[in-house]
């Protein structure tokens, strides 16, 4: 384990903090091959009903770091392999993770950072938080799922404007886009509100939150029949769930159901 990447559980929520505050939390490849590894093995890891994915100091995340990739190029190298190795793979994971991912946003989310954050289930920000999609300006196209995330956020032709212009988007807007779920009034209260929501969701029917992430993701993109298909698979597990079991005999009983996640 790296210590630019801290892991801290609080029962059954994970927080992922992102940790390298000098450099804004830039993502070198230890930070991305760490991210990578480790949301892999939360994946596979059914005591965790909820994650939280964070910054250390001033800012979330300003995406890849130049600094050591001005350094690839200077030693001739043009491919950018690391989308394939790095992004890619940390993409997927999140979008896929069968659990809520909560993610608290706290100043900068730039570049691949702001897709990170658009890749969480919700996202919690405060006064200092600032989306800019800034590939454009280091004449980059978007990665880390951004072309996927953001059009189904705040539609396509917002998405355009946000990606070829890529100009800051401040808190208040943020929250008017859809890019946040939750505008906290303090900065210092960003990360407790996102652990707090995420141990809300933790305590909920984690099956099912699993089964409606993947529903939704079939729906959007596929046709009605894909989407029926995949809501008739996802009943049918959910169905046979004792969260199920237990939310319906609580409803009889008017007693307030309590989940275990299976």
């Amino acid at each position: 384990m790296t210590d630019s990447l801290l892991v801290d559980r609080t029962d059954a929520v994970v927080t992922l903090t992102l940790n390298r505050p000098d450099a804004m939390n830039a993502l070198d490849v230890e930070l991305k091959e760490a991210l990578r590894d480790q949301l892999a093995q939360i994946e596979s890891d059914r005591s965790i009903r909820a994650v939280v994915l964070a910054g250390a100091g001033r800012a979330f995340c300003v995406g890849q770091d130049l600094r050591e990739h001005a350094k690839i190029l200077g030693g001739g190298s043009t491919e950018l392999d690391t989308v394939r190795q790095h992004y890619n793979p940390i993409a997927l994971r999140l979008a896929s993770l069968p659990k809520p991912v909560v993610a608290a946003v706290r100043g900068n989310a730039a570049g691949a950072g702001a897709s990170l954050a658009l890749l969480a289930d919700f996202r919690v920000g405060g006064p200092s938080t600032m989306f800019l999609m800034a590939f454009a300006n280091v004449a980059l196209a978007g990665d880390s799922g951004i072309s996927w995330s953001l059009p189904h956020i705040v539609g396509r032709a917002r998405a355009l404007e946000l990606l070829l212009l890529a100009q800051p988007v401040r808190a208040q807007q943020s929250l008017e886009y859809g890019l946040l779920t939750e505008l906290a009034d303090d900065d210092e209260q960003v990360l407790p509100r996102a652990q707090e929501f995420a141990a809300r969701l933790a305590a909920g029917p984690t099956v099912a939150y699993a089964a409606i992430k993947r529903e939704l993701s079939i729906g959007t993109a596929g046709s009605l029949s894909d989407a029926l298909a995949a809501e008739a698979q996802a009943q049918a597990i959910c169905g046979a769930t004792a969260d199920h079991k237990n939310a319906v005999e609580s409803f009889v009983a008017k007693q307030k159901p309590v989940y275990e996640g299976r």
